[in-house]
């Protein structure tokens, strides 16, 4: 039995770039890449003929984007701790605070820097958002995010040049011509002194139906009533959209009460965390899902199986699919569009091996990126 892996596609990666690429050019906006998404470094070479730069949210972001990207990161963190802030600085070229009074605890280290120092922002939260799923709703009454209009004094201090806003997750053109809408109405006053507008990510323009246009056309009005902006956005999901599977294998079948489940060599809640989160059922090739409740009370002659994972926790299944033969211990089972988000939180829960990250090369050679080894999880507890 093979071990699992998550398997990037390279042709697939060039053309979200290369959309991506040509949305900017189009716009004069730029568009960075955002490593809570994807932070797959051994293919930023890749990256670096579409883009150049990207986002962090924390040192090890940070330092990433300097050591292995090769410029300095767009950081923004909820709050900056006094020991690593020095460090997060000078590898960021941007660097956004989340209140005010964090900006006023760290502004007098960053004039240390000189002219060596980021430039700095504000987070702002427009106290709008359409992302139904609270968990990943930063506008939520409430929220931790951001500063509020009615905190911001008539004239902000010198030393911030731009704003950060961020209340999208996957999604459309649409939602975002509405964001600057109540974006604008709260904070349009400040907006004509500032340097740049970074609009965050969760802006989907790689997915199938995207209205691309309208999101060109949303971005040159914004510059138009802005000249002054630089205007940023740091998807992420766009970058890494269908590019790639997550492999497994099925371990063993059981069936108690009339429920058949596939146990595979992966993990729901280790290597596929988002889809407990969200949550949502993830595509499977040569599957079709299905009501769990099938599952409970399959029809005769129907092959319907839930899908389990292979660590202790009791929720570590999903919900049902169909598939046209009875499953067979070694088979196969690929889940797709496995490469944003979900890789970046995989963790070693109950010691369980990462699956390998490999890469379908253009010219259709395999290489492995990456294995994973009981030294890895060994060295957690170093």
């Amino acid at each position: 039995m093979s071990r699992p892996y998550y398997l990037l596609e390279e042709t697939r990666l060039r053309k979200n770039l290369s959309l991506i690429k040509s949305v900017a050019e189009h716009t004069g906006a730029e568009f960075i890449l955002a490593f809570k998404a994807f932070a797959l470094w051994k293919t930023f070479p890749i990256f670096r003929e579409y883009i150049s730069h990207t986002t962090a949210s924390s040192l090890h972001e940070a330092m990433l984007a300097f050591h292995e990207f090769g410029t300095k990161a767009h950081t923004y963190s909820p709050a900056y701790e006094e020991d690593t802030f020095d460090q997060v600085a000078a590898c960021s070229s941007h660097l956004t605070f989340n209140s005010l009074s964090q900006f006023e605890r760290f502004l007098p280290r960053l004039h240390q820097m000189g002219n060596s120092a980021p430039s700095v922002g504000l987070r702002i939260n427009p106290e709008y958002s359409e992302i139904e799923t609270e968990l990943y709703n930063p506008c939520a009454p409430g929220s931790r995010f951001g500063v509020l209009s009615d905190e911001l004094p008539d004239e902000l201090p010198a030393a911030i040049e731009g704003f950060h806003c961020h209340c999208h997750c996957e999604s459309s053109a649409e939602n975002l011509a509405r964001t600057l809408v109540h974006l604008e109405e709260r904070f349009g006053r400040w907006l004509p002194r500032l340097k740049w507008l970074n609009l965050g990510g969760g802006h989907l323009l790689t997915r199938e139906g995207y209205h691309v246009a309208l999101l060109e056309e949303t971005l040159l009005g914004l510059r138009r009533r802005y000249p002054n902006l630089q205007i940023i956005l740091e998807p992420g999901s766009a970058f890494g959209w269908q590019t790639g599977s997550l492999f497994a294998q099925v371990v063993d079948v059981v069936c108690h009460r009339g429920v058949s489940t596939a146990i595979l060599n992966v993990s729901f809640t280790c290597h596929m965390p988002d889809c407990l989160e969200m949550p949502y059922q993830p595509a499977v090739r040569g599957a079709a899902s299905v009501e769990d409740s099938e599952a409970k009370n399959p029809k005769e002659g129907d092959f319907v199986y839930r899908l389990g994972g292979n660590s202790c926790l009791s929720g570590d299944y999903m919900g049902a699919w169909r598939f046209d033969h009875p499953l067979q211990v070694g088979e196969e089972v690929e889940f797709l569009d496995m490469l944003h988000y979900t890789n970046v939180k995989t963790t070693q829960f109950n010691g369980i091996t990462l699956p390998d990250i490999r890469l379908l090369k253009q010219n259709g050679e395999v290489e492995v990126l990456r294995r994973f080894t009981y030294e890895d999880y060994r060295d957690l507890m170093d």
